[in-house]
């Protein structure tokens, strides 16, 4: 029997027993709850097991080694690149691979990634344009010195095929990290020789001047004079 007191108002409490009747009752009502809902909850845990589980052995089983081979096969197609073998990089030597079939293969990983520049790079150095804008177009380097170089070339690509405006829009984003002086002063007196060509000759004028003033130790500040004169601005050093 359970035990009761009376407060000072006189109206009697639940002693221990009490306490512990109601907690039976909350106890039967959370399993009365469980056994009306387990096909749900039991459900959603083994859903939940199932997606951790599927994400780590995609990511140990199938992208990990895809990472390796990409990088391996990635190895030759940089030494065709160092060694200026544009072809090569692009299609292989039929023994290794080119950075077209690593991109097709290994879509997704960093490697393939990275291929996107080489082959952008050689597409441009072999004098096809239209697909060196859609390699680097593609290629993710942001916040690194290749993704200015990338930027960069894009600026050339798009010179190639007269599309100036869109040379100019990524000249200025290779020229935007002043921390690395040699793209900075290279895409900054190119993007002065895209305003020239547009016909923009004060806007020519003044990122050659930049060039001259913010990079003097730069190699496109050596004959910087000449392209100022070009554009009507003599100067005497």
């Amino acid at each position: 029997m359970a035990q009761t007191s009376r407060n000072k108002t006189g109206v009697e409490e639940f002693g221990a027993s009490g306490n512990a009747a109601s907690g039976d009752m909350a106890m039967f009502r959370m399993q009365n709850s469980f056994e009306k809902n387990k096909k749900v909850i039991i459900g959603l845990v083994v859903a939940v097991l199932v997606l951790v589980g599927g994400y780590f052995g995609y990511k140990y089983l199938i992208q990990a080694p895809n990472e390796e081979k990409a990088s391996r096969a990635l190895f030759k197609v940089q030494n065709w690149f160092e060694a200026d073998s544009s072809n090569l990089v692009i299609n292989g030597d039929g023994q290794s691979t080119g950075a077209l079939n690593i991109i097709k293969k290994y879509s997704g990983t960093d490697a393939a990634n990275l291929a996107k520049y080489y082959l952008g790079m050689s597409y441009l150095k072999t004098g096809d344009a239209n697909n060196a804008i859609k390699y680097l177009s593609e290629f993710d380097g942001k916040g690194t010195v290749v993704g200015n170089l990338a930027n960069g070339s894009l600026g050339d690509a798009y010179m190639e095929t007269n599309k100036l405006d869109k040379a100019l829009e990524h000249y200025k984003k290779a020229a935007a990290n002043e921390n690395d002086q040699y793209t900075s002063a290279l895409y900054t007196f190119r993007a002065g020789l895209a305003n020239e060509k547009a016909g923009k000759i004060e806007e020519a004028k003044k990122l050659y001047k930049e060039v001259k003033e913010k990079y003097p130790m730069s190699q496109q500040a050596m004959d910087i004079n000449k392209y100022l004169a070009r554009v009507g601005e003599l100067t005497i050093d």
